[in-house]
C-alpha cells in the first residue's frame, strides 16, 4: 500500500540535507548495525542453506527503480497452452541466511521494517545481504521462494505452488524501460505479458470492489539555494508489477487460510465519514466526483499527472488508516478477515528483505503447501508479530511525518508573509478555527491556526503563511 514518496536531491551540505541527517539521529531510529551483527552477516553471507530444487534455468528479470540494489522479487511470465498464464515469481529467501534466535534475527525484530527517507534509508538487514548475498541481483545464483501461479484466460488463479529454489535474475529493469519497450513493441513475451496479464488483474481488481492507490512521488529539487517541488507520476508498469505482488499476496492468503495457520493484512471498511470528507476534498480540488459513482471508481479514473488530482490521491491513503496484521492458528480465521482496498484476503510475503513478516508468511506458505505443520520458530513468533509490526509501522509513519514536514518547511524557507490558494482537508472538532489545509501550488500540507472564524472544510480559503522552519520541522499558516 502507498505511502508519500519523498525524493530529495541536492549537496549534501544543503540545509534540508543536513535537517533530514538530524533526523536519522533522532532515539527512534536504529543505528547502526552492532558489530556481532555484521559478523554474523558477513559470515551467513558466504555460506546460506542452498536449496535442492535448481531453477536457474528460467530467464528472471527484476523491476525496481534504477539505483535498488535490495531487490525482493523477479519475475517471469509464459502463455499456457491452455490460453492461459504462468507466472513465476521469485522472492527472496532471507530465512537461507537469518537462523531463528540469531544476532541477525534479533535485531531484524528490533527494526522490523526498512526505513525510508527522502534522501536514504535505514535498513533491515546489513547490507551485505540485503543489497548483497540474498538480493535477487542479476547474473548471481540465489536461494529464493519460488511461487509458480497459473491463471486462466481471464487472469484468474487456477493453481498455486511455492517452493525453495536455487534461482538466477538475467536482467535488471526500471519501470520508465520497461514501459518504453512495451509501448514500442520491442519487449520480449515474457516482458511483454506484464500489461497483458496487468490489465486482466486490473480488471478483476475492479470487479471485486478493490483499489490501488497510483500515488505520484514528489521530488525536491534544489535550485540556486531555494528548492522546488515536483511530481512524477507512477507509469502502466507500476501498477502491473504490483498487480504480481498483489496476486502473490491474496493467493498465499489463500494457502494460510485453508492450512488453518497464518497472518493476513487487514483493512476494516473505511467509515462513511471519511468518505463524505473525501468528497468534499475532491469538490474543492475539482474532481469529478458524481454521487452514484462509488469511491473505487472514482479514484480508478483520477489522473495522477494532474496536480490537483495528485493531490486527491494524496488525501485518499488516510483510508488506509486501520490497517494492521491478524494471525490465526489451528483454523480460527480472524474476523473481518478481508483487506479492504483488496477487496479479499491478503498477506505480505513478497518483500522480505524491507519488512520483517515476510519472512514468516514466506514459511507458512511454504509448509501449507507441503501439508506440514509449520516451523515451530515460526509459530512461537506468531502472536507477537501483529504487536511488532504496528510498533514498526508507527515509528515508519512518524518518521515519514516527520521528513515530509522537513522538507516542506525547507520548501517554503523565505516566505513568510506570503499568501497561497489553498483547501481546508480538515478541521479540529473541539477548535473549529484550527485545521489543516492542502496548498494549490506547492503541493503541501499544513496545519492552519489563528483565525477567528470555524474552517470551511473542503472549501478553498486563502491562507498566509506564517511559520516555515526546517530545524524544528513546522509550518503554519493562518487564514489571510
Amino acid at each position: 500500500m502507498p505511502r508519500r514518496h519523498l525524493h530529495v536531491t541536492g549537496a549534501a551540505e544543503a540545509p534540508l540535507r543536513a535537517a533530514l541527517r538530524a533526523l536519522r539521529t533522532e532515539p527512534a531510529i536504529p543505528d547502526a548495525f552492532p558489530p556481532d551483527v555484521l559478523a554474523e552477516a558477513e559470515a551467513v553471507a558466504k555460506a546460506p542453506r542452498l536449496p535442492g530444487h535448481d531453477a536457474t534455468d528460467i530467464p528472471f528479470f527484476t523491476i525496481d527503480p534504477p539505483a535498488s540494489t535490495d531487490l525482493d522479487q523477479a519475475m517471469h511470465l509464459a502463455r499456457r497452452a491452455d490460453g492461459g498464464y504462468r507466472v513465476h515469481y521469485a522472492i527472496a529467501d532471507v530465512a537461507a541466511f537469518v537462523a531463528p534466535g540469531s544476532a541477525l534475527d534479533a535485531e531484524a525484530h528490533r527494526r522490523v521494517l526498512t526505513l525510508y527517507f527522502p534522501d536514504g534509508k535505514v535498513p533491515l538487514h546489513p547490507a551485505v545481504l540485503s543489497e548483497g548475498a540474498a538480493s535477487l541481483l542479476p547474473g548471481q545464483p540465489r536461494p529464493a521462494l519460488l511461487w509458480r501461479i497459473d491463471l486462466d484466460a481471464e487472469g484468474r488463479r487456477v493453481a498455486t505452488d511455492v517452493r525453495r529454489a536455487l534461482v538466477r535474475s538475467r536482467a535488471k529493469l526500471d519501470y520508465a524501460g520497461v514501459q518504453a519497450q512495451i509501448d514500442a513493441g520491442t519487449a520480449e513475451e515474457p516482458l511483454a505479458l506484464l500489461e497483458v496479464v496487468g490489465r486482466l488483474r486490473e480488471a478483476l481488481e475492479a470487479e471485486r470492489g478493490g483499489i490501488s492507490l497510483n500515488v505520484p512521488e514528489q521530488e525536491i529539487v534544489e535550485q540556486d539555494h531555494t528548492y522546488a517541488l515536483a511530481y512524477r507520476a507512477p507509469l502502466p508498469a507500476d501498477g502491473w508489477n504490483a498487480q504480481i505482488s498483489l496476486l502473490t499476496g491474496m493467493a498465499a492468503a489463500d494457502l494460510m487460510t485453508a492450512a488453518g495457520t497464518g497472518i493476513l493484512r487487514t483493512l476494516p471498511t473505511a467509515p462513511v465519514g471519511e468518505v463524505a470528507r473525501l468528497r468534499r476534498s475532491a469538490h474543492a480540488l475539482g474532481v469529478d466526483w458524481p454521487h452514484h459513482v462509488s469511491y473505487a471508481d472514482v479514484v480508478r479514473h483520477t489522473d495522477p499527472t494532474n496536480p490537483r488530482h495528485a493531490a486527491f490521491l494524496q488525501e485518499c491513503t488516510t483510508l488506509l488508516r486501520g490497517a494492521g496484521y491478524s494471525v490465526f492458528t489451528d483454523g480460527g480465521i480472524p474476523t473481518p478477515a478481508v483487506h479492504a482496498a483488496v477487496a479479499d484476503e491478503y498477506t505480505h510475503c513478497t518483500a522480505p528483505l524491507r519488512r520483517l513478516v515476510d519472512r514468516y508468511a514466506g514459511e507458512l506458505c511454504l509448509a501449507a503447501v507441503a501439508g506440514e505443520e509449520p516451523p515451530e520458530w515460526v509459530r512461537a513468533a506468531l502472536p507477537t508479530l501483529p504487536d511488532e509490526m504496528a510498533t514498526g509501522s508507527r515509528r515508519a509513519n512518524t518518521i515519514e511525518r516527520e521528513a515530509v514536514d522537513i522538507v516542506e518547511a525547507a520548501l517554503l524557507a523565505g516566505r513568510i508573509g506570503e499568501t497561497f490558494d489553498a483547501y481546508v482537508i480538515d478541521v479540529k472538532e473541539s477548535e473549529p478555527a484550527v485545521g489543516t489545509v492542502h496548498l494549490d501550488d506547492p503541493a503541501v500540507v499544513a496545519r492552519i491556526e489563528g483565525g477567528a472564524a470555524p474552517l470551511p472544510l473542503g472549501e478553498w480559503l486563502r491562507v498566509r503563511l506564517t511559520q516555515a522552519d526546517p530545524l524544528s520541522a513546522k509550518v503554519r499558516f493562518a487564514p489571510a
